[in-house]
C-alpha cells in the first residue's frame, strides 16, 4: 500500500513537498514513482527513484524544480516541488512499478 500526502493549493512561485509512504511490502527491494494527470490530460511520468538513490526525471518541464528523495528508514518517498507553476496543476500519484502498488493521489493546486 502506497499513502501520498502534502498537496494542497499554493500560488505560482510557491512550494510543496509531497510525501509517499509505503507499508506491506519490502520497501527498500522497489523503485517507487510519481505520475500525475489532470482532467481531460494524460498522466504524466514525473520521476522515479531505485532504491540505491539512482533518479530519473522523465518530464523536461519539473527538471531543476522537482526534486526526488527516499528515506528507507521511514518507508517513504518524498517530491520536493519548487517554484510551482499553474500548469504543474494535477493529482499525483506515486506507485511502485515493479511492485504493482498505487496511491490514491493527492491534489496540487496552483494559482496564479
Amino acid at each position: 500500500q502506497l499513502v501520498e500526502s502534502g498537496g494542497g493549493s499554493v500560488q505560482a512561485g510557491g512550494s510543496l513537498r509531497l510525501s509517499c509512504v509505503a507499508s506491506g511490502f519490502r520497501f527498500d527491494d522497489f523503485a517507487i514513482g510519481w505520475v500525475r494527470q489532470d482532467p481531460g490530460k494524460e498522466r504524466e511520468k514525473i520521476s522515479c527513484i531505485s532504491p540505491d538513490d539512482n533518479m530519473t526525471y522523465d518530464t523536461d518541464s519539473v527538471k531543476g524544480r522537482f526534486f526526488i528523495s527516499r528515506d528507507n528508514a521511514k518507508n517513504t518517498v518524498y517530491l520536493q516541488m519548487n517554484s510551482l507553476k499553474p500548469e504543474d496543476t494535477a493529482v499525483y500519484y506515486c506507485y511502485a512499478p515493479r511492485q504493482g502498488s498505487w496511491g490514491q493521489g493527492t491534489q496540487v493546486t496552483v494559482s496564479s
